[in-house]
């Protein structure tokens, strides 16, 4: 049989796709990209906020459009069917199989009831070491934990999947090892909060460690980390990320906020003072960082004088890369219970205000790069080969930039290959360069 998979939201529910990608390969069923050739269709969605609800479940009624053609079952899985099972099974009677995150440990028995076939196997559960790597062949995620611990109070993720749950660091080296041996060139480290890695099953934060031992692995030559909260930032992790050329000089960090009064509704552990020192210590530490965040905008209670206080730090801090999103209200969260909810049109305004002043810092940073070389991952070329399409140590895939290289052959010889790139022009959020021999 086929199967087709529409993975939705971060690159830690793209993790757990490739593991139920790996297990279906193992049971000898055939991948597939087009939903008109799939026999069963897997949809693993996201729902952390209202957007990404709505996308779920219009791609589960989209992908369902594919039923009784050649498709036989939908299966949908992931955070949105931890939260909503039994209304979605209720509202979604084109679904043939929900599978909550929770139920991952016996997800083949769940998928052997439902296409009962007669070959029953040992394996049930999703494992690292045996997903199907949908990246590309030369960069992948890693992910070290599972959950989150620090109850933000308009974050539905610990309702969703739990509690903080690290990995020990030999299963995740041994991960990056066989990855390694599969030619991947670049490891992204991921987790809710990279830095409480460790914490809950050694009692002390383990991030700083791991990176340091990921380098030594050969083969590897970049490696990241997403996300790190501000207050478990320590000087070791700062000092591993300086001293080892493998790790990419590139923080992000969620702040949220910078109003304090902000950030102790939200129960964020930091404070203003303690991130305006972070940040110029990051920047002394390592003059070529690369500094990202995500702010939120309209969070109950946020007065104007809050906005203005974070709209007056983003354009002192000018961080290389910012997110903003406007607050949403979730179910289940304290947030949605305070009072002094703020109106949709006041978030908009709020919203566009901060994104704009972001893109012209954007911008006057982009344009400081000009004429400076920079290592660059290959990682494709433009349809019409004109240019190579590739990556430096200052973006991150799908979430930051790209550098366009002329490409006056039109070959496809260094695709998957580093480079020197030295930069010409600025488009946007994105670089122009020529290869530099």
């Amino acid at each position: 049989m086929n199967i087709g998979f529409v993975s939705l939201g971060c690159s830690k529910n793209l993790v757990d796709t490739e593991m139920m990608m790996g297990l279906f390969k193992e049971h000898n069923y055939t991948i597939v990209n087009n939903p008109k050739e799939a026999d069963i269709i897997l949809i693993n969605t996201c729902g952390f906020i209202e957007s990404a609800k709505e996308e779920a479940i219009n791609t589960i009624l989209e992908m369902a459009e594919y039923k009784n053609k050649r498709c036989k079952y939908i299966i949908a899985t992931g955070c949105l069917v931890k939260r909503y099972k039994e209304e979605l099974e209720g509202a979604l009677p084109e679904v043939d199989l929900f599978i909550s995150c929770d139920d991952y440990n016996k997800f083949w028995k769940e998928v052997e009831k439902l296409i009962l076939t007669e070959e029953k196997t040992s394996g049930c559960s999703l494992e690292y070491n045996k997903r199907v790597i949908t990246t590309g062949d030369k960069m992948a995620y890693l992910k070290i934990a599972e959950g989150c611990s620090n109850r933000c109070t308009y974050c539905a993720i610990p309702n969703i999947r739990g509690p903080f749950i690290s990995r020990k660091i030999e299963d995740i080296l041994k991960e990056a090892k066989e990855l390694a041996n599969k030619g991947i060139k670049e490891l992204i480290v991921i987790a809710q909060d990279t830095t409480k890695y460790g914490i809950d099953i050694y009692g002390e934060p383990k991030l700083a460690e791991l990176l340091d031992k990921l380098c030594k692995i050969e083969g590897i030559e970049w490696i990241r980390f997403l996300y790190s909260y501000p207050e478990t930032i320590t000087e070791e992790l700062i000092s591993v990320v300086k001293n080892n050329d493998k790790i990419c000089k590139y923080f992000d960090i969620p702040i949220q906020h910078i109003a304090s009064t902000v950030l102790k509704r939200m129960n964020r552990k930091s404070n203003e003072e303690t991130i305006k020192a972070l940040m110029k210590k990051i920047r002394k530490e390592i003059p070529e960082v690369i500094l990202r965040t995500t702010v939120i905008v309209g969070f109950p209670g946020e007065t104007i004088e809050d906005f203005n206080k974070l709209y007056e730090f983003i354009k002192e801090t000018k961080f290389d890369k910012l997110g903003a999103f406007m607050y949403s209200k979730e179910d289940g969260t304290p947030a949605a219970r305070l009072k002094e909810q703020i109106h949709p049109q006041t978030k908009k305004s709020r919203y566009n205000k901060i994104m704009k002043v972001q893109q012209e810092i954007s911008k006057n940073n982009l344009e400081n790069k000009i004429g400076k070389v920079y290592k660059t991952l290959i990682e494709g070329v433009s349809f019409d080969g004109k240019y190579y399409i590739g990556r430096t140590y200052m973006d991150v895939p799908d979430m930051d930039g790209v550098v366009f290289i002329k490409n006056e052959n039109r070959d496809k010889d260094k695709i998957g290959k580093f480079i020197n790139c030295k930069i010409t022009e600025v488009r946007d959020y994105d670089l122009v360069g020529e290869i530099e021999e």
